[in-house]
């Protein structure tokens, strides 16, 4: 999958579409989902052009990879979910129903989940 310089994550890193931000450094942005699927829904962005985790893991700075794994920290604790636990999901590629083509995770909180597989019931 390319990177397409006109995807909404970047016209949002532009300026060109507005965002409720929530978080942003040298190397992140960090912004409120417009389609909430819990009441902490944000969406985490690097500023760099990266697709996907594998395309960052391969070509991004140390700088940029570790901003960004500590970004995502820092926003489930500033959110206040961080002791009652959250989850963040990052689909990469059309199998995995990645509708953006610029790397970005979504941190989901303030709310029960339920398990990513079902429970054993012995």
């Amino acid at each position: 999958m390319a990177y397409d310089k006109d995807n909404i994550f970047a016209r949002i890193l532009r300026g060109e579409i507005p965002a409720t931000k929530v978080y942003e450094d040298d190397h992140v942005l960090a912004f409120e989902d417009i389609a909430h699927l819990a009441p902490v829904h944000v969406l985490v962005i690097p500023k760099g052009e990266y697709v996907s985790w594998d395309d960052f893991a391969a070509t991004g700075t140390d700088a940029e990879i570790a901003a960004y794994v500590r970004a995502i920290g820092a926003i489930a604790r500033g959110q206040g979910v961080a002791e009652s636990g959250y989850r963040v999901v990052s689909n990469c590629g059309p199998h995995a129903n990645q509708e953006v083509a610029h790397l970005h995770a979504h941190i989901f909180g303030g709310r029960q989940f339920g398990g990513v597989r079902p429970r054993d019931s012995n």
